[in-house]
């Protein structure tokens, strides 16, 4: 008996030893484990409706790089490139999503520098950004779809071009298409 404890003990530490040590992180945005500063298994990303609630809005496998559930999503037609070349309008499984969602994607696009010239001018508004994200998940191109000129164009676009590759690719059935998603970029002088 008494060996019997002491070799499940001496079991159960070699176990604790030599296995790594992941740790469940939590932030407003999300939550899974995470293993030598990076993020492992299945983690859920969070969203907060009008009612102040908060709804699961994707589940990405980091371990296997794929998206495992994502909350649905309007049903309109998304733009899409052909093998030719030409962009069309299609029906799509499912848009392109930035790992971690919206609110991940904010932590990137709020990290504006206001223009000097617009905050002289006292230019406030949303620049939106159309960026094309081809079939392995990387941004091709970034391009102003509404722009509000003062060198807030040119902003949104540096910081546009700084977003990680962490794109999930749009699906057409079960193959990933080149499409593109508009990002906005809102730019509102503080106190006014």
């Amino acid at each position: 008996m008494k060996h019997a404890f002491l070799f499940s003990l001496a079991c159960g530490l070699l176990l604790s030893i030599s296995a790594p040590a992941q740790k469940l992180r939590k932030t407003a945005t999300g939550s899974g484990l995470m293993e030598k500063g990076e993020k492992t298994g299945v983690w859920e990303y969070y969203a907060t409706t009008r009612d102040g609630s908060q709804v699961i809005t994707q589940k990405y496998d980091h371990s296997a790089g794929r998206l495992v559930f994502f909350r649905p999503f309007d049903d309109v037609l998304y733009p899409v490139r052909a093998a030719s070349g030409e962009w069309g309008r299609e029906r799509l499984s499912h848009p392109i999503f930035f790992v971690g969602g919206d609110a991940e994607l904010a932590t990137y696009t709020g990290r504006l520098n206001y223009p000097a010239t617009a905050e002289a001018k006292n230019v406030q508004g949303r620049v939106i950004v159309t960026i094309t994200v081809d079939t392995l998940g990387r941004a091709l191109s970034q391009q102003v779809l509404l722009g509000i000129g003062a060198g807030c164009d040119e902003e949104a676009l540096r910081v546009a071009r700084s977003i990680p590759d962490q794109w999930i690719p749009a699906r057409l059935g079960s193959r990933a298409v080149v499409s593109k998603i508009d990002v906005p970029f809102t730019f509102r002088l503080a106190g006014r």
